[in-house]
């Protein structure tokens, strides 16, 4: 499986798009932990799957909106992936 792990020039990209560009907004790598893969771009099909090791007050939100959180905690996993399904947007 293969990661791009570099910034999108301008951080956009169309609605309609079939892959995800992740950003981990507050990596906090320590002397037990890292913090490697803190930027890139998921393709349809693939996934990504991450462990916390933040023994409290873990949390992973999505599309900028804090209060839509789940609790993050040490041992939780979280694959992250494209949906087979699109919603769409309505103006």
């Amino acid at each position: 499986m293969k990661y791009k792990v570099e910034a999108p020039e301008d951080g956009t990209f169309d609605w309609d798009a079939d892959y995800l560009h992740y950003f981990v907004r507050e990596p906090f790598p320590s002397l037990t932990t890292q913090a490697g893969i803190v930027i890139g771009t998921i393709e349809h099909g693939d996934r990504i799957t991450i462990v916390s090791q933040m023994a409290e007050n873990g949390v992973i939100f999505s599309d900028g909106v804090e209060s839509d959180y789940l609790e993050f905690n040490s041992g939780s996993l979280a694959t992250i992936g494209v949906a087979e399904k699109q919603g769409l947007l309505t103006v």
